[in-house]
């Protein structure tokens, strides 16, 4: 017990630093090729925060076990919102960039909407609706790549620090620690909440959708307090995008993903919760502690009616 306790501050502490790094690489290298740290935000740190849910999912469909991949996604993006975003915005209010309210944040709301009607016309995600999915994916990215065209912006001091390749291999290292950092937590806590006599069900609700989510809640916390804004929003809005498009379009195209009745509920919650990251943003543009507290009150309730 000793030594799991032992693992899980290992663990966090790889979350933490490699965070750290991982924030600061990414946003140098916005600034060193005058790119939008929102769009660095959107793409390298979303798709990389996102690697524990897409390695679980797609590992468990080449093994036969699609089942677990609609769980995972739709309970790490409630969770990406309600307590990612909360507990950031918590920690300092959280500004919004015009571009995620008017475009990321509603495409995100209508590929939800898209998951829960092929979910529900079938009770699984077709072979061919993987595909629609994927198409979707490859328009997100071409507008991410127009707008980074479009929104060229000055190289600034920080990113002429420090050389380009070193800017890569605190991305790459900070990624890596993030990633290990979040296995060994997740599995230190398991052994720490089984020795408890906890059940499998809470554990599976409670440590381990927490644990695929820890490098989205360490990147975005370590990015709004470094003033890294837009990396933060950019990062939770980029990783449910990425977590239903790539994820679960990339499971469908190796077996049909199984969709259950309860998951319409679960998926309505995760549409409930960007509607309200939609509104608590829409009109000032910045995320307050008041919308963070309502947020994490939200999964609060939710966390309830789990265990109920």
């Amino acid at each position: 017990m000793f030594i799991q306790f032992l693992l899980l501050i290992l663990g966090f502490v790889m979350l933490v630093k490699g965070a750290d790094w991982f924030v600061e690489g990414a946003a140098g290298i916005a600034d060193k090729f005058g790119i939008p740290q929102l769009v660095i935000g959107l793409t390298i740190v979303a798709m990389g925060t996102s690697a524990p849910e897409a390695a679980v999912s797609i590992t468990a469909a080449l093994k036969g076990n699609a089942a677990i991949t609609i769980g995972n996604v739709v309970g790490s993006n409630i969770m990406n919102i309600l307590v990612i975003l909360g507990i950031t915005s918590v920690i300092t209010a959280v500004a919004v960039a015009q571009s995620t309210v008017r475009y990321e944040i509603p495409y995100m709301l209508f590929i939800t909407v898209l998951l829960m009607v092929f979910g529900y016309t079938g009770g699984h995600i077709t072979f061919w609706e993987g595909v629609l999915l994927w198409v979707a994916f490859i328009v997100y990215l071409t507008y991410l790549f127009i707008m980074a065209k479009n929104n060229k912006q000055e190289t600034e001091e920080e990113g002429k620090k420090k050389p380009v390749w070193l800017l890569l291999i605190l991305v790459a290292v900070g990624l890596v620690l993030v990633v290990k950092g979040s296995d060994v937590s997740v599995d230190a806590a398991t052994a720490i909440a089984k020795a408890a006599g906890l059940s499998e069900r809470f554990i599976g609700l409670t440590i381990v959708a927490l644990g695929t989510s820890l490098p989205e809640l360490f990147t975005s916390a370590s990015a709004a307090i470094k003033g890294k804004a837009d990396i933060a929003i950019g990062n939770i809005v980029g990783s449910n995008v990425f977590n239903i498009l790539f994820v679960t379009g990339t499971t469908a195209l190796i077996t049909p993903v199984i969709f259950e009745k309860n998951f319409l509920i679960d998926s309505a919650i995760a549409l409930a919760a960007g509607i309200l990251l939609w509104i608590c943003v829409f009109k000032n543009h910045k995320l307050k502690r008041s919308g963070g507290v309502v947020m994490l009150l939200g999964y609060a309730a939710y966390f309830i009616y789990l265990i109920a």
